[in-house]
């Protein structure tokens, strides 16, 4: 969603250093993620799990985990296009 030059994937703290290196108190990236979710489960027919998984959750309980082998990436690809 948000590419850098060398094309790979931003730590999870960057947005972190973003806001306190321009000074911004009281803001975290929760906000984005939260942003988010509401988004995917209000406007559009994405499945619940797909959201989840888009989002780095655990979805269903450990049994489900272990025998769930795929990443969904095609259907998180389709989710963030959208």
């Amino acid at each position: 969603m948000f590419p850098n030059d060398s094309g790979d994937p931003y730590s999870v703290n960057v947005f972190g250093a973003l806001f306190r290196r321009i000074g911004v108190a009281g803001v975290t990236t929760h906000g984005f993620r939260s942003t988010f979710r509401d988004w995917a489960g209000d406007e559009t027919e994405h499945p619940r799990e797909v959201t989840e998984a888009a989002l780095a959750h655990a979805v269903g309980d450990e049994t489900e985990r272990a025998y769930r082998r795929s990443d969904a990436l095609a259907r998180r690809r389709h989710l963030i296009e959208d």
